[in-house]
């Protein structure tokens, strides 16, 4: 069995930390560097329910995509939720380690997964990483459809092949609108906007979209600009873990550690339920009060 000092080399070789942004918090929470490494549990957040399955499957180690202390902490005590997750990791001799913004942009990265998981062509990246001369590395992903469909048909078909959520997917744009290319980003992407309608793509796809940024991106009508497709963030990046994990198994596989990786199924997504909207009344442009 390999240390876990071992495998967090081999992640830090598939995910540099040096490559996250300037404002994440990547890299090893808490572990052991001379613990041995068996199992090993791959799951979008570092929250309780994670490190109660982690217990329960009998894991050494847990990688998360999101980070625990994303803005620091003066304590750690387990009166608070995230104090608790660190008090469980430590007494179960389980260790903890983050790869989020670092994972964004690798190759393969967390919107190569989302790709994959829509069955996409990928093309290139959206925003390409200027130090990698493949050009292979970047933010989201510039993709194709295997055959066109609507805006309609296409949301329909990724509600159905990401995992499911209590928000589904919303779309913006004329519900007819024939997708062929589209770009995809995992987690939260309407900070891309302007690098999506220079792509010259027909839809993007992503998580988050907040109500101005999606109105203003919907109102530049006339210059190709993209319907809106807005999934859950938790299964935009979901997807990772089962990509990630295939990759700690080839690592594995070469060094003949014999590591048990495991993906979480565990919806992680903080929304738990949704209704759909039944107005008691249809706005029209006439004045008066509505009764």
């Amino acid at each position: 069995m390999p240390v876990l000092s071992e495998v967090l080399a081999a992640l830090d070789a598939l995910w540099p930390p040096e490559r996250a942004e300037g404002w994440d918090a990547v890299g090893t929470v808490c572990g052991d560097p001379d613990a041995e490494v068996r199992r090993v549990l791959f799951a979008v957040d570092p929250v309780q329910e994670i490190v109660d399955e982690a217990v329960q499957l009998g894991a050494d180690l847990i990688v998360t995509h999101h980070p625990l202390y994303l803005r620091g902490t003066s304590t750690v005590a387990a009166s608070t939720f995230k104090g608790k997750v660190v008090h469980t990791l430590i007494k179960h001799d389980i260790a903890l380690h983050v790869a989020h913004t670092n994972a964004d942009t690798a190759d393969p990265g967390v919107s190569d997964a989302l790709a994959g998981a829509l069955d996409l062509r990928i093309l290139r990246p959206l925003v390409p990483d200027a130090s990698d001369p493949s050009g292979r590395r970047g933010l989201g992903r510039i993709c194709e459809l295997a055959h066109p469909m609507t805006l309609a048909e296409f949301a329909s078909y990724a509600a159905a092949r990401l995992p499911s959520t209590a928000q589904g997917i919303r779309a913006a744009g004329d519900p007819e609108r024939e997708i062929r290319t589209i770009a995809v980003s995992g987690g939260s992407g309407d900070s891309l906007f302007g690098d999506v309608r220079a792509a010259g793509v027909d839809a993007f796809l992503t998580a988050d979209l907040r109500h101005h940024p999606a109105s203003e991106a919907t109102q530049h009508t006339g210059d190709g600009s993209p319907a809106l497709l807005d999934a859950a963030h938790w299964a935009t990046e979901w997807p990772w873990c089962e990509q990630a994990a295939a990759q700690l198994d080839a690592v594995s596989d070469r060094h003949g550690w014999g590591l048990r990786t495991h993906v979480s199924h565990t919806v992680t997504d903080p929304w738990t339920a949704h209704a759909a909207s039944t107005p008691l009344f249809t706005p029209t442009h006439t004045t008066g009060a509505p009764r």
